[in-house]
């Protein structure tokens, strides 16, 4: 008998064949979300088909779960995908708050198969920020404060 989960991850990975191969749209990277034993979201990467950076599989699946659940958060979600988040994509689950991540291939797979660099964005972000390849530097920090601390004097301001 096939496990549930085991369903949920060959669909990630069908999605990933989807985009990879037969689309062509990038990485071959699929994702779904699943709560409550029901898919709610699922994403492939379409970088290079939409040109955008960010179209990535999990930040695919996580707005599609988010729109149906009608809310920014996916407590009690559960993320499989087809192969380990990119921080970009670790920090969004984070973000909705998924309760598990499932994952296929290592990053180390991504980098040998497809060249894909998540491994050097790993070690990019544990950066000093002055020393990053994109450097951060801050600039104009009281006007930006002050909007700050307007939106906190406000009864009504929203928080996620």
């Amino acid at each position: 008998m096939i496990e549930p989960k085991e369903v949920y991850m060959h669909r990630a990975i069908e999605l990933s064949q989807h985009a990879g191969l037969t689309e062509n749209s990038g990485g071959a990277f699929g994702a779904v979300i699943v709560k409550d034993g029901e898919i709610i979201g699922e994403g492939y990467n379409q970088v290079i088909k939409k040109n955008d950076p960010t179209w990535h599989a999990e930040i695919e699946a996580i707005r599609s779960a988010c729109n149906k659940t009608g809310s920014p958060h996916l407590e009690g979600a559960i993320l499989y995908t087809s192969s380990e988040p990119c921080p970009m994509c670790y920090a969004a689950a984070c973000w909705a708050h998924v309760q598990h991540i499932f994952f296929a291939a290592h990053v180390e797979d991504a980098k040998k198969y497809g060249n894909f660099e998540d491994i050097d964005l790993y070690r990019e972000i544990r950066k000093d920020p002055k020393g990053r390849l994109i450097k951060s530097t801050e600039f104009l920090r009281e006007p930006a404060v002050e909007i700050w601390k307007q939106f906190a004097a406000m009864s009504n301001h929203v928080h996620y």
